[in-house]
């Protein structure tokens, strides 16, 4: 995430909405045939466009707001950040959050103070009490391999889990996943791959990969099969954990891509919430807050979070 982000993510949206209705470009292959997003990933080989990697490094955080790590994943050593041990004897619950735009670097961004209308920092998790971490991802900031674009990205948000399950201060059985526009593509593909997590929580996601400009899709995008590895819509049936998935209605914001995954799903396990009056970036502060509060509550044997229409636009309009 860079401080350019607002008008990055703003750009994006843009792009989509003018792209949305026609193929991105002229696709070869047929489709990916396969029961599962986890059966269509295996074995499976991309091709990389462009090779990138962000080259910068991770700066170091506030001592008593995050500390540095490294987790391991299949692409090798990569920072994260997480919320220092809170030092109060107990098992925590703790989420794993994937930011928007460039979702694989991380900066100074997730510490500071940001406006109530864009807080884009998903602090309302670690003011309320619950371990937060923010994994850099494959080729973001001085990590070792290139960005894959939402493929495998993917394995290393289930590698920063298995990192987070181990600390001594945070529940396993309470590890939670959110994150918001290319952040929340990014979950709800971890979400069609692994059931690690109690529930994930997704703002703003795309349906369709193919229909990100080629500043997030590094990959071949003339071939259909690489594009539907990368697209959440194709894979709703894979889910079998609860995921939660939200967007505005306002201008601007990816609704039509929420109407179209709401309209495809037969998954109990999925529900989609329109926030009336909310555009891509307001929504986050005040339902963060409130996803916080139900994260606080959920301490039973399995996960008892649930929301209606009605609630979550009272909490938006709090």
């Amino acid at each position: 995430m860079h401080r350019s982000l607002p008008f990055v993510l703003l750009a994006t949206l843009a792009l989509l909405g003018c792209q949305r209705g026609a193929p991105a470009k002229v696709v070869t292959n047929p489709p990916v045939k396969a029961a599962t997003l986890a059966e269509a990933r295996q074995g499976f080989k991309t091709s990389l466009a462009r090779r990138e990697s962000a080259n910068f490094p991770s700066p170091n955080p506030p001592p008593n707001v995050f500390t540095l790590v490294k987790y391991e994943s299949p692409a090798g050593k990569l920072s994260a950040y997480v919320t220092p041990d809170p030092k109060n004897s107990k098992k925590n619950p703790a989420i794993i959050w994937i930011t928007g735009g460039d979702c694989n670097s991380v900066d100074d961004s997730i510490w500071k103070n940001a406006p109530i209308n864009n807080d884009q920092t998903a602090a309302q998790y670690r003011k309320a009490g619950i371990v937060m971490m923010f994994p850099t991802l494959r080729g973001g900031n001085d990590n070792p391999g290139v960005r894959e674009g939402f493929l495998g990205e993917i394995d290393d948000v289930i590698a920063a889990a298995e990192y987070l399950a181990k600390l001594d201060y945070v529940d396993p059985a309470r590890i939670y996943l959110g994150g918001h526009s290319t952040g929340g593509t990014t979950v709800m593909l971890v979400a069609e791959c692994s059931n690690k997590f109690r529930a994930t929580f997704s703002f703003g996601p795309a349906e369709d990969v193919g229909l990100y400009p080629d500043e997030f899709t590094p990959f071949n995008r003339t071939d259909r099969r690489e594009v539907d590895v990368r697209s959440p819509g194709k894979w709703l049936g894979s889910i079998k954990t609860p995921v939660f998935v939200f967007e505005g209605t306002e201008k601007g914001s990816n609704l039509h891509a929420i109407q179209i995954m709401a309209r495809d799903n037969s998954n109990a396990k999925v529900r989609f919430f329109q926030v009336n009056g909310a555009g891509h970036f307001n929504l986050l502060e005040p339902l963060n807050r409130h996803i916080a509060s139900k994260i606080l509550s959920d301490d039973g044997p399995e996960c008892n979070i649930t929301f209606t229409e009605d609630e979550i636009n009272q909490a938006f309009r709090k």
